[in-house]
């Protein structure tokens, strides 16, 4: 008798994890991923073809990115320093 209800607790339990599994999948379908700040937001006429452009695209921008945000930087440390 002790194991049918272990058995009924679990498959109750799995049941549980499988809605809420179910609803979150759902939610994360219908979110749409906001621009991220510093780089220009995609438009259909500027859309890559596949994924390997797109990977490429978006190394270039965090690249400039992160050269832009280091000349700044050396800038001010310049500019702090005379």
């Amino acid at each position: 008798m002790r194991a049918v209800f272990g058995l009924v607790g679990l498959l109750v339990v799995l049941a549980i994890v499988l809605i809420l599994a179910k609803h979150q999948l759902q939610a994360a379908q219908s979110i749409q991923v906001p621009a991220v700040a510093g780089l220009p937001a995609a438009s259909a006429a500027s859309a890559p073809a596949n994924v390997a452009e797109q990977s490429r695209q978006v190394q270039e921008q965090v690249r400039d990115t992160l050269n832009q945000m280091s000349q700044q930087r050396t800038e001010q440390i310049d500019q702090q320093s005379k």
